[in-house]
């Protein structure tokens, strides 16, 4: 009798690191329930990367859940503030969306818990990326631990294992990666501040970051760009 695959719940913003991650979880074999939140972010765009990246990578699932932050505010994704376009800087910017990744990582342990899955993939990595706070290993292992306390799953001897495979990556590891498992990187977006046309700015950090991966993989960059970074 053929073994059933595993499952795995995989969040999936549309963008590089997210279609990465998802992508090893499948190469290790497990079945993708892809998991998407529409916050009402301002680069709605990416919702449809993370169609386009749900479908690529057959997953068994793919739910958009609508989740609207700007009820909150307090960031230039979910608010009316411009997007910085000076260059990746020392401080946590004003991008960083309060609390996104606990808020994300708890609907995507209330999904596993219900599906009987016990693997939540996540793409953040700690090398290249723009500091916020729930991108480092401290948070995914605090997490983890949480999720063994917070679920009848877990204090009934079945942990949660919280998978981020991008963690000590750079964006050039990650470009390669993407490359090694012959992804279509073209057709996810990083974008925070899209152009008309369906055109990346550029200039914002999540672009200025995507496009030193490239350029450091030695990889060729399909990204359309307003600005060349």
């Amino acid at each position: 009798m053929k073994q059933e695959q595993k499952l795995a719940v995989a969040l999936i913003s549309g963008g590089l690191d997210s279609m990465v991650s998802a992508a090893l979880a499948k190469e290790a074999g497990y079945r993708i329930l892809a998991l998407s939140i529409d916050y009402n972010q301002r680069h709605q765009i990416e919702l449809a990367a993370a169609r386009r990246v749900a479908k690529m990578l057959d997953a068994a699932r793919h739910v958009v859940l609508p989740l609207d932050l700007r009820a909150f505010g307090g960031s230039a994704l979910t608010d009316d503030i411009d997007v910085p376009k000076e260059g990746v800087g020392s401080d946590i910017p004003i991008t960083y969306v309060p609390a996104r990744n606990t808020i994300f990582l708890s609907l995507a342990l209330g999904w596993a818990e219900a599906c009987e899955a016990r693997d939540l993939f996540i793409g953040v990595n700690a090398l290249d990326y723009s500091g916020y706070p729930d991108c480092r290993p401290e948070f995914i292992a605090g997490f983890e631990k949480l999720a063994e306390l917070a679920t009848k799953a877990g204090v009934e001897g079945e942990p949660f294992r919280i998978r981020a495979p991008l963690q000590n990556m750079t964006k050039a590891d990650i470009v390669r990666e993407g490359d090694r498992l012959g992804l279509d990187m073209g057709i996810s977006w990083s974008c925070y501040d899209p152009a008309p046309g369906g055109l990346h700015c550029g200039l914002c950090d999540s672009c200025r970051l995507r496009a030193k991966g490239f350029e450091e993989a030695g990889v060729p960059d399909p990204t359309r760009y307003v600005t060349r970074p």
